[in-house]
Parts: C-alpha cells; structure tokens; sequence
C-alpha cells in the first residue's frame, strides 16, 4: 500500500467537476449544481427545542435566520423542558402549549421560515405521547388500561365479596373504573414459571357478577384463582409537564375516539387562518414521537374484546390471564406454546388497532391540511414494519436504535410502500451535553445512511432563554436531574457552530444522493413481529452477510399485501427495492417458532411460482400458525408450506451456516462484493441508468468491540449500465470527479476503497457526461505502481510523493511509463502562532463574552498542556509559514473538534471533518505560504469550571490541533500518448 492511499486520498484529485451525470432525471431536473449545492429540501433539520410559549416572537425570527444561515432546511417546534426542575416559573395557563402565545409564536415562526425557505414540523403535542388538555383521566378517549385483581380460593371453598380490586392502584387523577368481566381458573403448578402462576387453560370460566359483588364456589379439584378485569384510564400525562391549564393527559391510541381529541383540539384551539395560510407555505409535517406509552396495566381500549374476537377468528377473554401485565410484567402463564400464541394475537390485534386508527387517521388529516406525517412508530409492542408503510415519513433515533437492523426495518416498511424518506432523531447521548463532538455524531450517522436513513433531524436546537436558565442559555435536556443530560443543544452558543455550514452541507449531499431514484437491496427479510428498537437482527445475514457486501431489509406479513409487493423477472417489488431473494426464520421475538399465516404463506407460493429465489432457515415442514390456530389452520398451512418447499427456487437449510451455499445455489448473489470481511458498509440506489453507491466505513453498533479499523481492499459494484463509468462525488466538498483506476468485470465494476472510521464516500457510475469532463473517449487505468492515476484535464496522469519511473496498465491494453521527477521531503512545521478566542460567561445567561489569548508554540500540544488554556473552550487560530515548491498535500492529524483551513488568505473547501486532510495543490505557490488551521472545541472545559455544580464531573478534555500536521509533497506527470 502506498503512502498516498494510505492517506484515503485514492480518488481525490484536483481536477474536479459540478456534478450532472446524464441519465438521471432527478438531477437533470435540479440543474447543474443538485450534488454541490443541495435543495433546503433534503438539507438537515434540527429539533427546536421551546419552553412552552416563554418565547419572544423577534428572537424566534432571529433562530430563524440562524438555522437558514447555518444550512439546514428545516425544524420541528417541540414543547420541551426537562432541564426546568422547578416547573413553578413556568406559567401554563398564559404560556403554554396551545395557548393564544403559542400560536403566536408558531406563526412568527412559520412566517419567518417562509421568507427564509426552511420548512418547520410541528410536534402533534406537547412533548410526548400525543395529549391534550381538553379531556380527563376518565374520558373515553384518554389512554386505557386493563387492570386485574386476584384472590385464591381453595378446592370446595365459597367467595363472597368484592370483586377483587385492581392490585396496582390508579393513577393520579383517575376516578372511575368499569368492571368488565370475572373469571375462575384452576392453578396448575407445572405451567408455572418465575413469577407467572401457572393455569389450566381448560379450567378457565366466567364468573357471575351483580353489579361488583361475586359469589362463586370453586370446584373440588384444585386450589383456583378468581380474576377480576377493571377497564380505566391511566392518568398519563406529557413528559416533564405540566404544559397546559388544564393539565394535558395522554390519548387513546387504539381507538378513533382518542385520536378524534388531537384532531378536535387542533381544529379548534390551534389552526388559527393564519396558521393554516402559514402551514400551507412553510410547514412539513405534524410529527409524533416515539409511543412510550407507560401503564403499570395492561394497555387497553374499549371494545377490545369485540375487536380482538373479529380480528382473529376466537374470542380473547379465555386468553385474557395471560395477556395480562402488571408493573410491566405477565402475571398468569399457560402451557408455554399456547401463552406465546394468545400473547402474539393480543399484541397482533394492538398493533392493528394503532395503525389505523391513530397513524392512519392522523395522516389522512395532516393531507387535508398540506402537511405529511412524521413518527417514530415504536416503543409498544407493534408491528413498526407496517407502521412505516403508513407513514409518509417514518423515523428512527440515534440513542435507542441498538444497531443497523433497527433503521433496516422501517426501511423495509418506507420502501414497499413506495416512500421516499427515513429519518432519524440523531445524535442524542446521555450525559453528552456540551461534550458531544462532530466526530462523534458523524461516525454515528455514517453507518445509518447506509441502513436506509436519508433524513437527519439533530438532537437539538434550544430557544435561547427560560426562566431560570443558566449560561450558555436555556436547553432542554441540560441540566438533567441536576447533572450533565442529554446531548445536543446545538447553535450559535456553540464554538463549533462557525463551522455548520459545512457539516450541514455534507449531511444535505449525502441526503440527496440517498433520495435519488429507487434502492436496490439484494435481500428482504420476513419478520413475522415487525418490531424495532431491539437490535435484533437477521440470522447470518447481520452476522456474516454485511461484512461481506450484502444488503437486506424486513418486512413483515402486511406489506406483503401492498401494490408493489409484487414478482416480476424474479424480482420482489420490481419498481421499488427490486429484492433478489425473501429469507424467511422463524419468529425470534416468539422463541423462534417458524410460524406464518395462511396468507403469507400462499403469498409466498405465489413468489415462487413467479421465480423469486426463497430460502427458509429452520424446520418449516412443521410450522404453524402465529397465534391460537383455528380449526384446522395449522393442516392447511403444512400442505402450502410443502407446495412451496416443493418449488425450485425454495431452499430450507438447517443451519445459519448453510444460507450462503442456499443462496449460491439459487443464482443469487450480492451487489457488491469483496473478497475480505470488512466493516465497509453500503447502500445502492438507482435512478434510471445511473447508479449511486453510498460506502461507508461504518459501526452496526454504537461502541463496536473490537472498535472499527481503517479498511482498505477491493470492492466490486453491480451496475446498471454497461456502459457506466465511475465517478467519486465527496459530501464534504460536492466536488465530483470521474475515477481514473479501475477494472471491468462482467459483475460490474472494481476499484479500490480506502477509508478511515466513519468516514464516507459517493460513488456514481453512468455514461460519460460530466458537466466540464472531457474524458469520455480516453482510456482509463487498470493498474500502476504510482501513488494514484487520475484525468487531468484532457489527459491521464499520474502522481506520486516519491521521484521514479512509474508503470500504468490502460485499459487499451497498453502499459506506459512515465517519469516523476524530484520530489521535495514531506514538511512537519516546527513553529505556530496561535490566537484563542475564549468563551465565557458573560453579563446574562445569553450572552458570552470572548477572551483572546495568543502564545507561540515550538510544537502542538492539547489546550489542556498550555499555560491559560487547561479550562478553556473557544475557537483557536494555528498559523504557521512553509516554504514549498510545489503542491503539497496537508495532513492535520489529529483535531478537537472541527476545523477549516486557510491558505494564502483564502478559505479553503470544508475539510472532511473525519479524515482532515487537504489538497493543496491548486492553492499553493511557490516560495512562502501562510497556512491558516481554525479548530472550533465543545463548550465542556468551559462550563466545568463556570458552572461546576452541573458540570464539575466532567473530565477535562484535550481539545485543539494536536497533530502532527504534516505537508506532503507530490508531483504529477502526463502519461505518454495523451
């Protein structure tokens, strides 16, 4: 490996072009400029964090201009304020969430956005979950739960009494509560298990009430427990409230009742004329958290049980002991198989519930007002899969997704449904206020982007001030329970905010490219619970799959059932994802049974008939039903599931280890390929002739063990056209240049992909047509023992760091020599001059006040080494003066946090913040050169000292350049011939 690919620099050149690749109609669309200078569109957004309405309309106008300035596209207004213990300065009656403040500050938001062409999301309540204050604890479309009471009674003995009361009491507010049903059953010790009592399913029978008062004798045979069901509401309210006056309490998320209150309120107390005028122009979605629905209860809805007995074909209440939950927990058990199948029906039923009448209704609403609906469809045991079919946006988070799959399963539901984003609550850490860096949120994201995610909605974006808030101003997760909370509150209060545009730049080309055309995924994966947020993946494809160039995606049994969930030419969903092959396990979320319906099963007998290559792992001659089958269910599935096992294009394995040889023998393989396990991670996507592969040397879990190395091998890449050429596209600087060293395979294309952690790269393959490229008749470079090939111009060329005599092999056929002459010793600078701008509190809690110091430096060392500096955070000038003769490359080493470079006086493109290292050459001259490093630090140091009752456990960090900055010099010479 050469030094020069060591540096990640293989592609990179200085000869670079506006992107506007032919043969892509949504960039033919956008004009010339779509890659380098991205639409607000597809720019980041942030969460803007309110405290209530203790806002000033000017000062929201202000934030305005600042997200604008910044590059985002966009915010979504929150009602947040954790950080606010003492919930008595706020003044909910005046200035909470839906108050006449409110939506003025909502329009002086909406109008100000308009003007400066960001869109803004509102938050369908104040905080979460959906709530509002215009029903009680006891109104029908508050929030349900099913609670139980129990006593035992022994073998032969009478009860008299009481219906038992709920064992867990109410909540806060809660008056009323409905007796719905009491029952009897025998207890059988061995379905016991750990806390659950166990019960003989048999046994099970109503109990005859008058009014609340049971008189039962139990039978002879046994010790019996009688069971009582209390349907009421929970009390939950918002996150972090009180909100409003009166308080806001959580809706019923099953039924249309609960989600008609979030509609009825907004109708009447929100959607003001001049808002919805507003809304029309500026706004882009109501969006809804994730669904943390907190009951010590069973989560419930009136008419459940008639619900629950048309759904699934066989009443719940024979089930209802053990669907039960208490404190979270399952109370009653049955025999094993028969408590997972009722559990899976009560939670299939919950999940179909929810879907429709809270996301399906609340979308079709937010269209008659203009807007999309934005959620995070988890947190329930619900099916998130399907969830993100009905969503116009479906949206992960950064903090609770525990690894990749979590993104690929909303992915999975977004692209079946014919979707175009996924977003992601990004760069939330607990304990990270204040210390999060760049780096750190961007090796987050990078992996993301290639599970799916194409949107990015930073965690956060604090309103300036609140009562009570200290320096650097209000934020809405800091101070949490009196020490360092949740990370981000991003803005102008940041020193690393100077450097924004460039971070939002990269965010919005990586966005863009990642919504260009249609994805290619090579396989789906059925998920017969379409949970998410558990990190659970998919058996050898999360494993061994993605480290060896696979892709896949879930789906579950519903989206099967969509338009585009059709066969063609051997391709699931054609038009959209176009899977090569469906992998279906069994359920791992119900002790791995293979289990499926009726009419997935037929849906994939189907599949096979049509040429779609199936690989089942697992014993699947004897599946079953998920569920209580009905009579004769699971017969009827075992005939279909032979039909199918039957087909050519089906393999059942046994083992994990044996779904590659399945796949291999089915004619199936990846799109991209290589021949070593790697942490590359990719993404494929395809508008009409030209391909886009994003590449990533990413993380599937946050904090990876061993932690992601460099890699640097061959890749191979499936194209769309035969005819393609490639081209690199950088995020950081939206530069594009065709690649000048590569190989045709008749699997594609291969070249070579040097990447440091996190760090990302674009590359498009289409016919030559680069606006300004000239090189669509040359040849281009198979092999050289050069630093790198690349088209200079007109011309192939050669560079290198070393003098010699190097050999290029074209694609012609031909090899060439060329001479490199002289080439000047790599240069450490031995002296800085450095100027620190020091933040610091200031006269109020909004105000810093910037303190400048200036040292002289024989060597680079952290902040927290040099005289004066140990506590400080700000933003540092490094300027240092080198003799070159030529261009050089510069090598920053290492950063703390962000940086810019300046040479000459002139401000250089953003440095790519993960890899710093910068191409000089066409900014150089020869003779001195002044060469300016600007590194922009976190606010931790500072506030460690200023405000150590929150603070002080921080450690102290070392920011700053600490290097070594190097200045590596190269030459470039013409190959012979062009």
């Amino acid at each position: 490996m050469n030094d020069l690919t060591r540096r990640g620099f293989l592609y990179l050149s200085t000869t670079t072009a506006t992107l506007a690749l032919s043969g892509t109609p949504a960039a033919a669309g956008q004009g010339r400029t779509w890659f380098s200078r991205p639409a607000r569109s597809v720019r980041p957004m942030v969460r803007w964090w309110w405290p209530d309405a203790h806002v000033d309309p000017a000062e929201l106008r202000r934030e305005v201009d600042q997200l604008a300035a910044a590059g985002f596209g966009g915010a979504e207004i929150a009602a947040v304020h954790h950080s606010i213990r003492d919930k008595s300065v706020l003044d909910p009656a005046g200035h909470g969430w839906g108050t006449p403040a409110w939506n003025a500050a909502v329009e002086a938001a909406l109008d100000q956005a308009a003007r400066r062409g960001i869109r803004i999301d509102l938050t369908i309540g104040p905080a979460w979950p959906a709530a509002v204050p215009s029903i009680t604890p006891d109104s029908p479309a508050a929030v349900k739960e099913l609670a139980h009471g129990s006593v035992t009674v022994a073998a032969g003995a009478t009860y008299t009494g009481d219906a038992p009361p709920p064992a867990v009491p109410p909540g806060e507010g809660v008056t009323e509560r409905k007796l719905l049903l009491v029952q009897a059953a025998r207890i059988e010790p061995a379905h016991s298990t750990g806390d659950e009592t166990g019960l003989d399913p048999a046994s099970v029978r109503e109990v005859p009430v008058s009014g609340e008062t049971v008189s039962w004798t139990a039978p002879g045979d046994g010790e019996w427990v009688l069971i009582s069901y209390w349907e009421r509401g929970s009390g939950q309210r918002p996150e972090s409230g009180p909100h409003t006056a009166p308080e806001a309490y959580v809706v019923d998320h099953f039924s249309a009742a609960g989600t008609q209150a979030v509609i009825d309120f907004w109708e009447a107390r929100l959607l003001t004329p001049a808002l919805r005028r507003l809304l029309r122009r500026a706004g882009g979605a109501l969006f809804e958290d994730s669904i943390e629905i907190e009951t010590d209860a069973l989560p419930w809805t009136p008419g459940l049980l008639e619900e629950f007995g048309r759904r699934r074909g066989h009443p719940l209440a024979p089930l209802l002991p053990v669907v039960l939950l208490a404190e979270e927990d399952p109370v009653f058990a049955y025999d094993a198989a028969l408590t997972r199948h009722a559990r899976k029906d009560y939670w299939d039923t919950i999940s179909e519930l929810f879907n429709e009448h809270h996301f399906g209704r609340l979308r079709d609403w937010a269209h008659s007002l203009g807007l999309k609906l934005r959620a995070q469809p988890y947190g329930l045991r619900t099916d998130a899969i399907a969830a993100a079919a009905v969503l116009d946006v479906p949206e992960g988070e950064s903090l609770g997704f525990k690894n990749l799959d979590d993104y690929r399963c909303l992915a999975g539901g977004r692209d079946l449904a014919g979707g175009e984003v996924l977003s992601s609550e990004a760069g939330a850490y607990a304990g990270g206020a204040y210390t999060t860096t760049w780096a750190k949120v961007l090796t987050t994201m990078g992996g993301a982007y290639a599970a799916g995610l194409n949107q990015t909605v930073l965690h956060g974006f604090s309103y300036a001030s609140a009562p009570g808030a200290a320096w650097p101003g209000f934020a809405a997760f800091t101070p949490y329970d009196g020490t360092a909370g949740y990370a981000e509150s991003w803005g102008p209060r940041q020193p690393t905010w100077q450097h924004m545009p460039d971070i939002s730049g990269y965010f919005g080309r990586v966005h863009q490219v990642l919504r260009e055309g249609v994805p290619r995924i090579d396989v789906a994966v059925l998920r017969q619970t379409g949970y998410t947020k558990t990190g659970i993946g998919a058996s050898w494809f999360t494993g061994e799959g993605i480290p060896t160039g696979w892709t896949h995606q879930f789906v579950s049994g519903p989206l099967l059932a969509l338009p585009a969930a059709r066969v063609s030419g051997g391709r699931l969903a054609p038009s959209g994802p176009s899977y090569k092959a469906l992998f279906v396990e069994g359920d791992k979320f119900y002790a791995g049974e293979p289990t499926m319906t009726l009419p997935v099963a037929e849906r994939l007998l189907e599949y096979a008939r049509a040429g779609l290559p199936i690989v089942l792992l697992g014993a699947w001659e004897s599946a079953s039903v998920p569920g209580v089958p009905g009579d004769g269910e699971n017969e009827r599935l075992h005939e279909r599931v032979a039909a199918l096992l039957a087909e050519p294009t089906v393999r059942m394995v046994a083992g994990q280890a044996d779904v590659p040889g399945a796949l291999a023998a089915l004619g199936v393989r990846p799109d991209v390929r290589y021949a070593t396990s790697s942490t590359l991670l990719t993404l494929r996507r395809v508008a009409g002739k030209v391909d886009y592969y994003y590449l990533c040397n990413g993380r599937h879990v946050e904090n990876p063990k061993p932690p992601v190395a460099p890699i640097d091998h061959d890749v191979t890449l499936a194209r769309a056209d035969r005819d393609g050429v490639p081209y690199l596209l950088d995020p950081w600087t939206g530069r594009a240049e065709r690649i000048a060293l590569y190989t045709e395979e008749p699997e594609g294309i291969r070249l070579r992909v040097t990447l440091r952690p996190g760090q990302a790269r674009i590359v498009a393959i289409g016919r030559p047509g680069l606006s300004g490229d000239r090189t669509g008749r040359l040849p281009h470079a198979t092999a050289t023992d050069a630093d790198r090939a690349l088209y200079a111009g007109a011309h192939l060329a050669v560079r290198a760091a070393r003098a010699g005599t190097y050999t290029t092999t074209l694609s012609t056929g031909r090899t060439v020599t060329t001479v490199v002459g002289d080439v000047p010793e790599p240069v450490e600078p031995s002296s800085w001059r450095l100027k620190v701008e020091d933040w610091r509190p200031g006269a109020t809690p909004t105000r810093t006040t910037k303190v400048v110091h200036e040292l002289e430096l024989d060597a680079l060392v952290p902040w927290t080494e040099l005289p004066g500096l140990a506590d400080v955070s700000g933003i540092g000038t490094y300027t240092t003066t080198v003799d070159l003769d030529g261009p050089a490359y510069l090598e920053l080493g290492e950063v703390t946090d962000t940086c810019r470079v300046r040479v000459n006086g002139r401000r250089l493109a953003a440095v790519d913040q993960l890899h710093p290292v910068v191409d000089l050459g066409p900014h150089v001259r020869r003779g001195p050169n002044t060469i300016e490093i600007e590194v922009a630090t976190p606010l931790g140091n500072r506030l460690r000292v200023a405000d150590p009752d929150v603070y002080g456990g921080l450690g102290r960090q070392p920011y700053g350049l600490k290097g070594p900055v190097r200045l590596v010099p190269y030459s470039e010479a013409r190959l012979p011939g062009f």
